[in-house]
């Protein structure tokens, strides 16, 4: 079709069609995009008095549009300037750049949040990286005098695979003894044989609380040849993956159960217990969040956890991670009926050979049921509380218990007695004295019979 006809058609300018044809075998598609005006951005006012207006816009606390045109319009009439607009006014203070307005009004901290540069790190292996946090709850549960309070929640995430190694809720304030002990159940094999996440990771990565840097995690770490990192202080942008799985908790698990309260709400009637909200939380973690395909990785948590035949690295006894992690130590006495502690009475027929010992004795906050007995940082036993383990020990045991400790003690002093009389046998120095001759047999007292 000619060009003059299609342009008479189209109701469009011949120059300009012919213009579009240029445009098109010279440069393509590109070659027909709209340009921009060349005097765009461009104002006929002086450069003096839009920076006067810029000025006035970054200013802290910010004024309205409105206030700004009055005294710029102040300002243009002392100088003999153009008078601008008041929608002049607001087009310019719309036009600064938000990092600028962001830098001004809401200080470097909120700054960095939003156009700050993040280094996004990747873990090339299961365990190389956990992260580890505390949140507390949108939810409403009973404590142990059926008053209505928010737990918290303490997990560990494996930073390649977004599984769960570790998870544990409680109603004291996150604490170092939560963080011990949410670790000690995340490096040591579960219960659970659906829930695979162990062993002991390259890097424990979490922020800079005094939960997460006391010296004793440090010397845990030391010793189970760990890493710490810790996120730069105030910028906890780096754990965006735990936030994240606290958010999928909140959405997914919390919002169905009894008690879920956002914040600004009043408790409901009904509400979970803290045992029974474990309970719920763990089967979420296993049957629900560890097989859903993670959107970013493509993979579900488990799946990817246990890609590649992954065998992690374990610490050579539970005692020794026991010691490690444990942080509640206590220094008891063992008595002849066992070991006092809290009201309760703890024995094990271990101890019959440490009575009136001082002993250290470690425990698991949520289940003191049984506790763990060391002796100069010697683990010795397992004590139980017969009221709360439900078990007891015989009475044969015991007099056996006690008849060997008693055996071993004589045998002992036995020893030390036989090379007490080697010893001075062997360094007496003159030989013994010689016997005196018997003198002749002094008369009897009694009365004798004459035949004798």
């Amino acid at each position: 079709m000619p060009l003059t006809r299609l342009a008479e058609t189209d109701g469009i300018a011949l120059r300009t069609a012919q213009r579009w044809v240029q445009r098109y075998r010279a440069q393509g598609l590109a070659g027909l995009a709209r340009r921009p005006r060349a005097d765009r951005g461009a104002t006929a006012f002086p450069p003096e008095l839009i920076g006067l207006i810029e000025g006035l816009a970054l200013q802290r606390p910010p004024p309205t549009a409105a206030a700004i045109h009055r005294r710029v319009s102040t300002v243009a009439t002392e100088h003999g300037w153009p008078m601008p607009s008041y929608a002049t006014v607001a087009a310019i203070v719309r036009r600064l750049d938000p990092a600028l307005v962001c830098l001004s009004h809401e200080g470097a901290k909120r700054y960095q949040e939003q156009f700050d540069l993040v280094h996004r790190r990747e873990a090339d292996r299961p365990n190389a990286i956990w992260q580890a946090d505390h949140t507390q709850l949108d939810l409403w549960i009973r404590d142990e005098r059926d008053r209505p309070v928010k737990p918290w929640l303490t997990a560990i995430l494996d930073d390649y695979s977004r599984a769960v190694a570790g998870l544990r809720v409680s109603l004291a304030v996150p604490a170092a003894l939560q963080t011990a002990l949410t670790l000690r159940d995340a490096i040591r094999p579960k219960p659970d044989p659906h829930w695979h996440v162990c062993g002991i990771p390259g890097t424990f990565y979490t922020d800079h609380g005094s939960d997460f840097t006391s010296r004793h995690l440090e010397q845990v770490a030391a010793d189970l040849q760990m890493v710490l990192a810790f996120s730069l202080v105030g910028q906890p942008r780096g754990r965006g993956r735990i936030e994240r799985f606290f958010q999928t908790v909140n959405q997914l698990c919390l919002c169905a159960l009894p008690g879920y309260a956002p914040p600004g709400t009043a408790p409901p009637t009904t509400i979970l217990s803290l045992d029974e909200l474990d309970a719920q939380l763990h089967r979420f973690v296993i049957e629900d969040y560890h097989q859903r395909v993670h959107s970013e990785t493509g993979q579900a948590p488990q799946v990817r956890w246990e890609a590649g035949g992954f065998l992690p690295r374990l610490p050579a006894s539970a005692e020794q991670l026991d010691l490690l992690l444990l942080t509640v130590a206590k220094l008891r006495r063992v008595h002849q009926d066992g070991i006092h502690f809290q009201g309760l009475r703890y024995l094990d027929l271990t101890l019959a050979a440490y009575v009136g010992e001082w002993v250290v004795i470690r425990y698991d906050p949520r289940d003191v049921a049984e506790i763990r007995v060391f002796h100069q940082d010697r683990f010795l036993c397992r004590a139980l509380c017969a009221e709360l383990a439900g078990t007891t020990i015989g009475l044969k045991d015991l007099i056996r218990a006690r008849d060997a400790r008693r055996r071993e003690l004589r045998q002992e002093i036995s020893q030390r007695a036989g090379l007490v009389e080697l010893l001075l046998g062997v360094h007496a120095d003159a030989p013994p004295p010689p016997l005196a001759e018997e003198s002749s047999p002094l008369p009897p007292r009694l009365k004798r019979y004459v035949h004798e």
